[in-house]
């Protein structure tokens, strides 16, 4: 079976994760080479670089690419506050400066879309254009509310998430057995938990990003209001939102591209809210029309 797991990884090299000082933390970052326009990808929270492998293989060109790692590269503490997404969207506009990546375009999901409004808004980050894949615009009340992670719908679950199998298989097997997993493509999947688990000194396997790290990303949402920042974005923006997607009931996407300079939405039909790891054919396919248009 993990014969079979591993097949399903393109062949294509992928790189190894270099370093990148941001002024008191070191980023992780995957760096792929290639030609203008550049590209930055931001994942979203608990995830992980790799996963967005299979989209920029699928990419016509080989665009020059930068994927930064958001997980626990800076010390944070769930209980106080975690790590406010203005410091992350901070560090990613100084990461674009040291790397000399300008006119580019920022692609985010879900926290990392956010991360990347801040950062183009309030920090000098300046892409040709974005595209935001199930941002998180939560409504406005929720920025001036103080939650604890007991409280917090998302911290309060990703802190008591399964952190331990007893090898491969079995953390396939339970991946394979979970509705948040159970329709992502296969090399996503794989891709997962190839980068996502670590092997312990025992033999078993932990997350890469821990719970605790995990839940320290989504107490630091709350930390900047998004809203009042969607009008300093003068670049085209494509808003792209998961038919089946469960934030529809609280994050009304449609009113974020209304409040744009020059904002789009597309509706992907059968996805949820992990668009990226469900369908990431259709994304690449997404991201090569779009920059057909804007660069």
């Amino acid at each position: 079976m993990l014969q079979d797991m591993n097949k399903t990884i393109s062949e294509k090299e992928i790189p190894e994760l270099k370093l990148q000082d941001v002024g008191g933390a070191e980023l992780p970052y995957l760096y792929y080479e290639g030609e203008a326009p550049h590209i930055l990808f931001a994942h979203a929270t608990g995830f992980l670089p790799w996963l967005w492998h299979p989209i920029i293989e699928n990419i016509a060109s080989p665009n020059q690419t930068w994927v930064p790692y958001i997980c626990n590269y800076r010390e944070c503490d769930p209980e106080k506050g975690g790590l406010a997404w203005g410091i992350i969207a901070e560090d990613l506009s100084g990461f674009c400066r040291s790397q000399h990546i300008h006119n580019h375009l920022a692609v985010g999901h879900s926290m990392g879309a956010t991360v990347l409004t801040i950062a183009a808004a309030l920090f000098g980050m300046k892409p040709r254009a974005m595209i935001l894949i199930e941002p998180i615009f939560l409504p406005e009340e929720f920025y001036s509310m103080k939650v604890s992670v007991k409280d917090h719908p998302l911290a309060s679950k990703s802190i008591k998430r399964t952190n331990r199998w007893k090898n491969e298989e079995a953390a396939w097997a339970y991946l394979k057995s979970k509705s948040l997993f159970s329709d992502w493509d296969d090399e996503v999947l794989a891709l997962y938990l190839k980068y996502g688990m670590e092997k312990q000194n025992t033999g078993d396997l932990k997350l890469t990003c821990t719970p605790e790290s995990e839940a320290a990303m989504f107490m630091g949402g709350s930390s900047r209001n998004p809203w009042p920042l969607l009008d300093k974005l003068t670049c085209p923006v494509l808003v792209v939102e998961g038919e089946k997607s469960p934030n529809k009931e609280y994050i009304d996407l449609p009113k974020v591209v209304s409040l744009l300079h020059h904002g789009k939405y597309k509706s992907v039909a059968g996805a949820g809210h992990l668009i990226p790891m469900q369908k990431p054919k259709e994304v690449a396919q997404i991201i090569k029309e779009f920059l057909a248009e804007v660069i």
